[in-house]
């Protein structure tokens, strides 16, 4: 069964969330990369917090065009790789009271500890699905450091309605991404003879 959530979201309702749930996302979440995520630990900028309380972090480097009217459009919404932020991750959750994450290939201890302690998740969005992910993309509300960081590490602030994505790490200290590895490391060591 397919869990609805709309956004923002309280940590009551993330804290239902389980490791395998599928989720579709509606309301407004933030794009932010690489520099957004150093930004919002070493200068902590006041611009972007109202958006992210009780909201969701999106890992993605979007492919936009300005439309003749003047507003923006997603072109492409893809996620990218999540392990980039593990330094930082935890800390912006904990600053900026976040309860979800979208990526792809989640993310390490530290990030798990930071969502058990805050109340938040990691979602999984399938990569490859750049373009039909931006049609979910319902609004560009508004955009931030664009000149400063280039499209796509500026902070994009979205609409979103019935955005899919999978649980893969819960406020419970479970992670698919763990279990999976430890079990493909058990399988490997049994294939090869090595104990």
């Amino acid at each position: 069964m397919t869990i609805k959530i709309n956004l923002p979201v309280s940590e009551e309702e993330i804290r239902k969330l389980k490791i395998g749930d599928e989720v579709l996302l509606s309301g407004t979440m933030v794009t932010a990369r690489d520099q957004a995520h150093k930004l919002m630990v070493e200068k902590k900028p006041d611009f972007i917090r109202p958006y992210l309380k009780d909201s969701v972090i999106y890992h993605c480097g979007p492919v936009v065009k300005k439309n003749e009217n003047g507003e923006w459009e997603f072109v492409a919404a893809g996620p990218t790789t999540s392990s980039r932020e593990e330094p930082y991750q935890a800390d912006v959750i904990r600053e900026y009271q976040v309860r979800g994450v979208i990526g792809k290939g989640g993310m390490g201890e530290k990030t798990l500890k930071g969502l058990q302690e805050v109340g938040a998740v990691y979602f999984h969005a399938v990569g490859g699905l750049g373009t039909l992910l931006a049609k979910r993309v319902v609004k560009v509300k508004e955009v931030f450091m664009l000149e400063e960081f280039g499209t796509p590490e500026a902070f994009w602030v979205i609409e979103v309605k019935d955005f899919p994505v999978v649980v893969t790490m819960d406020s419970h200290g479970n992670s698919l991404h763990k279990t999976v590895l430890e079990k493909s490391l058990e399988k490997s060591k049994k294939l090869l003879g090595i104990d």
